[in-house]
């Protein structure tokens, strides 16, 4: 129980110092317009409240994911209480921060725009295909099974459900985001916090012991920390998909200093619900063991089910139900929105996407393909989500990285989570299943090999920028 109470008490820490520091190196200024009123249209640029964006935001990277990839990353033990508050601050959250911020630097430019200003145009060019693949997988999935839980509880069968449900995505989509987004997400976003804030309290009184972390218990099972644990659990610590999804707030916000309760303080939420809930999974079922077999039995929708009728009966199972359906939704049509967006980005130079039914003829070519792969077991594409949204993770610190450095600022608050998140995914791809299958051992030298290639590069963009800057100050000295 020591070990969750400390690390509920560093996430606070981290966003009252650390999110202050990072404010600091990115330096706001109130007096900037934002896009919300420069480029306001009343669809996607509308002032909105910081903390309804707060809320949106927190539905927006949220949904289903602190919940279940917290629940599977409790397999690894206390270990992932560590990963979680030590992703969150240091890695995570920046990472929200600065895609969300960034974007407003350039008039709410969307995640791949970003990545091209400051990586070049082959690595946009890369980023545009897998965002919109990675939007489309997690439409596409996080349809899917509230689809199919509305057609065993209601006499709707399954597809009917789920055109019901990308009707809505449509028309979410295409409105205004202060008519059904603004409105019904920051209700949806209390639900949220609500279950979790009722589960942590459930179990403190529920007399089970919550384990603390010690070198015994460090890492119980065969499963190797590093990689796998960085990529199980996302969200909660650092997710790719979360910088899809800071831009469409980012062109709401009313003022520059409204970023840091935006961006940092809704990560640290999630930050505080993956913990409850990773918690919740090793209490529950007495360890890691009981775990294993309960999520065997009936995945992580069936130990959320139960965790929430045991510990709050009736109503848990209500909030439970709702979960599984509203969150996933919520995540889904956001995405749809994000993918929308991007591609207005990319066809703006070539159309004028100044009609609303333009807006809806580049809704549909995203909306389609998530549609057509609900229907379908397209398990063995989703097991590449894992490790794709934490590429996209690490492209954005290393975005974020390059703005720093390019505005001679303390860049390592970007630099150090995006060379890790780059060994992660440098060796996952190596050494898991889905991936190449190599042994542990290949995996490590060829992953710490191409992540030292990495690093080779980012020295020598220190160097050159920091000539860039003696020359600059030479020459104003002259």
């Amino acid at each position: 129980m020591l070990t969750f109470f400390g690390s509920l008490l560093l996430l606070l820490c981290g966003y009252l110092f650390y999110s202050k520091f990072v404010e600091r190196v990115f330096v706001v200024n109130d007096k900037t317009p934002t896009p919300a009123y420069e480029k306001r249209d009343n669809l996607d640029f509308v002032p909105m409240s910081w903390w309804k964006g707060n809320l949106i935001q927190l539905l927006n990277i949220a949904g289903l994911g602190p919940i279940y990839g917290a629940v599977a990353g409790a397999l690894y033990g206390p270990v992932a209480f560590i990963w979680i508050v030590i992703g969150c601050i240091f890695a995570g959250a920046v990472h929200d921060y600065f895609s969300g911020m960034m974007s407003i630097r350039h008039k709410g430019a969307q995640f791949p725009t970003l990545v091209g200003h400051y990586l070049g145009k082959h690595m946009k060019v890369f980023i545009n295909v897998v965002s919109l693949v990675l939007m489309i997988l997690v439409a596409a999935a996080f349809t899917a099974g509230p689809a199919q839980l509305i057609a065993q509880l209601t006499p709707l069968s399954f597809m009917t459900a789920l055109l019901i449900i990308f009707s809505y995505f449509l028309l979410a989509t295409i409105l205004p985001i202060n008519r059904v987004i603004g409105r019904i997400y920051p209700l949806l976003g209390g639900i949220l916090l609500i279950m979790a804030v009722a589960i942590g309290v459930s179990l403190l009184f529920s007399g089970k012991q919550m384990p603390n972390l010690t070198f015994e218990n460090l890492h119980p099972g065969e499963l190797p920390i590093w990689p796998l644990l960085m990529v199980t659990i996302s969200c909660g610590a650092i997710s790719g998909f979360h910088c899809t999804q800071s831009p469409i707030v980012a062109c709401t916000m009313k003022k520059e200093t409204d970023g840091r309760k935006i961006f940092y303080g809704a990560m640290v939420i999630e930050g505080v619900i993956a913990l409850i809930w990773a918690a919740a999974g090793m209490t529950f079922f007495n360890g890691t063991g009981g775990l294993q077999d309960a999520l065997a039995a009936g995945g992580p929708s069936g130990v959320v089910n139960e965790i929430s009728t045991s510990l709050l009966g009736t109503i848990g199972g209500i909030l439970a139900i709702l979960g599984v359906i509203i969150l996933p939704i919520t995540t889904g049509d956001t995405a749809l929105r994000s993918s929308r967006m991007i591609l207005t980005d990319i066809l703006a130079k070539i159309f004028n996407m100044d009609s609303r039914f333009k807006v809806l003829l580049v809704a549909i070519p995203v909306a389609l393909p998530a549609l057509f792969l609900a229907t379908i077991d397209y398990t063995f594409l989703w097991r590449y989500v894992g490790w794709t949204n934490q590429v996209v993770a690490s492209v954005m610190l290393w975005a974020g990285t390059m703005y720093l450095l390019k505005n001679h600022r303390f860049h390592w608050i970007c630099g150090v989570p995006a060379l890790f998140m780059t060994g992660v995914v440098c060796m996952y791809i190596f050494y898991a299943p889905e991936g190449l299958g190599l042994s542990y051992q290949l995996s490590s030298i060829v992953g710490f090999t191409l992540t030292l290639i990495v690093c080779l590069w980012y020295i020598f963009q220190i160097i050159k920028y920091r000539r860039l800057k003696d020359h600059f100050t030479q020459s104003n000295v002259a």
